[in-house]
């Protein structure tokens, strides 16, 4: 089974770094129906920063909105999906390095039964070859 790839957005936001932020704002997305590809969260000081990528953009906007939450898009990114292998990731970085596509960050896992994925991020002025490079569908 080949990979796949498809282009994302990485959406982030700022709560007081409280028990029960995280919950209150992905509990908030839950209830609007935004379905989510990815999630970190992480410390900055009397803050927490929130970073999702949403399986709908669109969607994570309209309810971000409406509820009034800061959601801001950051970045675009490609997440590639498939068959655990040797060198998986490896094969899709070298495509890029190939195009001399700089890679601003990555983030793979294994997802356990013989699968991985990974989110592989470019500077912006990189998408539209990135996307070419990669044949990454738009959703």
């Amino acid at each position: 089974m080949a990979d796949t790839v498809r282009k994302v957005e990485h959406f982030s936001t700022l709560v007081p770094n409280r028990p029960g932020q995280a919950f209150k704002v992905l509990s908030t997305l839950v209830s609007a129906g935004v379905d989510l590809l990815a999630c970190t969260g992480t410390p900055r000081g009397r803050r927490a920063q929130i970073e999702v990528v949403p399986d709908d953009a669109a969607k994570l906007r309209a309810a971000a909105r409406k509820r009034g939450l800061g959601f801001e898009a950051r970045k675009t990114g490609y997440l590639i999906q498939g068959k655990d292998r040797p060198g998986a990731l490896a094969s899709h970085l070298a495509k890029l390095a190939a195009r001399q596509i700089n890679v601003t960050g990555i983030d793979a896992l294994t997802a356990g039964k013989g699968r991985w994925g990974a989110i592989i991020w470019v500077e912006p002025q990189d998408v539209a070859r990135a996307t070419k490079v990669l044949r990454a569908k738009a959703r």
